[in-house]
């Protein structure tokens, strides 16, 4: 009914309720290991596309543009999103409810700021997983790869990797230091 009072509010810290056990999955589901130097930080999975965000903050807005439009379309009516700050306040949030005229803020951003982000659904079928040492985000889940790949990929440029593994002219950091990978 138009103009009903929902009964849940719009935005949680994670550790309300039981989707914060869920998200203790993430770490072992995605093998999370935090490293400046080794990347990628997790295993992506299958159905992932990582890019290089080179271009910096100049971006910014529009890649949180097509990633909001693109979690709003895959999400669930009813169904809570996760933000996770590596080491801060996260949050879990109807993504229907916020960031609208009237509404509380969107929680933060997928541009990694100095830490890494993380906005994901309670049972980590799709998100997004931002490295802000690797300078990368990596979109997972076929659904919302189908609604923002193309947008990204145009903002973004070359991929990096598809279902973890490298791609094009792409330069890798690892135990016998930096090399180039061919696909």
């Amino acid at each position: 009914m138009a103009g009903a009072r929902h009964r849940r509010r719009p935005g949680r810290l994670p550790g309300e309720g039981r989707v914060h056990g869920r998200l203790g999955r993430f770490d072992e589901q995605f093998a999370f290991k935090p490293d400046y130097h080794l990347y990628p930080a997790v295993t992506e999975p299958p159905a992932s596309v990582t890019w290089h965000l080179g271009a910096g903050r100049a971006v910014a807005a529009e890649l949180d543009r097509i990633v909001r439009r693109g979690l709003l379309a895959c999400v669930r009516p009813g169904e809570p999103l996760c933000f996770l700050n590596w080491h801060h306040q996260g949050y879990r949030f109807d993504p229907r409810r916020v960031g609208g005229p009237g509404q509380p803020f969107w929680p933060r951003t997928a541009y990694p700021d100095g830490d890494y982000y993380l906005y994901v659904t309670a049972d980590l079928r799709l998100g997004t997983f931002g490295h802000p040492w690797e300078e990368s985000l990596c979109v997972f889940g076929a659904d919302l790869l189908a609604e923002v790949e193309a947008d990204l990929t145009a903002l973004l440029g070359t991929v990096m990797r598809r279902g973890g593994r490298n791609v094009g002219n792409i330069w890798t950091i690892g135990p016998d230091g930096i090399t180039p990978v061919r696909p």
